[in-house]
């Protein structure tokens, strides 16, 4: 694998941060420097902390940036309640942003454990990876 750009759980969650931009681009100017703000924030740093993971060569380093991609897949689901709880978007829209962000975490911890087990020498077959 040569770039971050290969890696499924990358493009997972580069296609969910698409998505969470172009649905933001529905708020009104009032929420442009909060709710919209923090969504693309947090959003965002979901690939760039992967990309960065990526880029290191410990494995418990990659490890950490992951984690950090986690919790910021978590935060941006808990700003996508409120969107829902605040009535800027539907219960349709938001049922599909959770389906995706559900499915990058399920990719990422996937690629969280793959290096894990390497690092400790354990078998990993091509099935226990979810890339």
């Amino acid at each position: 694998m040569r770039s971050f750009e290969d890696l499924n759980v990358y493009q997972k969650a580069r296609a969910f941060r698409i998505d969470v931009s172009n649905v933001v681009k529905g708020f009104s100017i009032d929420e442009k420097y909060r709710l919209t703000n923090q969504l693309l924030r947090s959003s965002r740093s979901v690939t760039a902390q992967i990309a960065e993971g990526h880029g290191r060569f410990h494995y418990q380093e990659n490890i950490q940036f992951c984690r950090i991609a986690r919790g910021s897949l978590d935060e941006t689901h808990e700003h996508l309640n409120t969107t829902l709880d605040e009535g800027l978007i539907d219960k349709i829209i938001w049922d599909d942003l959770i389906e995706k962000k559900t499915a990058v975490i399920q990719l990422l911890n996937g690629y969280i454990n793959y290096p894990r087990k390497s690092k400790h020498g354990e078998t990993i077959h091509k099935s226990q990876v979810i890339e």
